[in-house]
This record gives structure tokens, sequence and C-alpha cells, in this order.
């Protein structure tokens, strides 16, 4: 079974940049579309991005489109959020999922079988 290690999360300030990285191992890690979310305090946890196995496919959320992409290395067995004009309101445990493509929407938790244990990602204002 896969197992997900996220790492890259600090503090930085607001309009600056981060990237999250997340490292597979244990598995096929081709055989999962992944994805990352966000939990702030006090909050649900909410989508923020998804690719493909292929990585030819990508989602966003709207609060973040334009300013984080989300890309994967198959051969490094590692998923990336490069993250671009960060606002407070990005503050959050950030977590990375995977999951079987034809689980459904991308953007549903629920279709995540598997997840890392998230890093913080604080932004100052």
């Amino acid at each position: 079974q896969v197992q997900l290690v996220e790492s890259g999360g600090g503090l930085v300030q607001a309009g600056g940049s981060l990237r999250l990285s997340c490292a597979a191992s244990g598995g096929t890690f081709t055989s999962y579309r992944m994805g990352w979310f966000r939990q702030a305090p006090g909050k649900e946890r909410e989508f923020v991005a998804a690719i493909s196995w292929s990585g030819y496919t990508t989602y966003y959320a709207g609060s973040v489109k334009g300013r984080f992409t989300i890309s994967r290395d198959n051969a490094k067995n590692t998923v990336y959020l490069q993250m671009d004009s960060l606002l407070p309101e990005d503050t959050a445990v950030y977590y990375c999922a995977a999951g079987d493509s034809r689980n459904g929407l991308a953007s549903r938790s629920a279709n995540y079988d598997l997840w890392g244990q998230g890093t913080q990602v604080t932004v100052s204002s």
C-alpha cells in the first residue's frame, strides 16, 4: 500500500511562494490520481488541486486557480504543489492524497483512499 509523506511547508509572507512535495512509497504510484487538500483551523477540509495518473489532466479549486500549480514526477514517485502569490487565507495544513480515478470527482475528499500526515503552511500579512 502506498504511503505518503508531505514536506515543504513553512512560514512565508503574503505574496511569496512555497513548493510542497509529497513522496509516495510502497506501491504503484502511477495507479493513483493525486490530490492536495487543506484544512484551516475551525474549517472543513477543502479541495485545492488534483492531477491524473499521467499528469495530463489537472483540476483546481477556484480560489487557487492561476496561483497554484500541481505537477507530478512518476519517475520519482512525487507530486508537487507550487504555490505562488500566497495570501493569508491560504494558511492551513496541507494534505496530500491518493485515490483511484474511477472513484469519481477529483474534488471530493471521500474519493481518496490514502492520506499523508499534513504539512503546515502559514502566510503572514
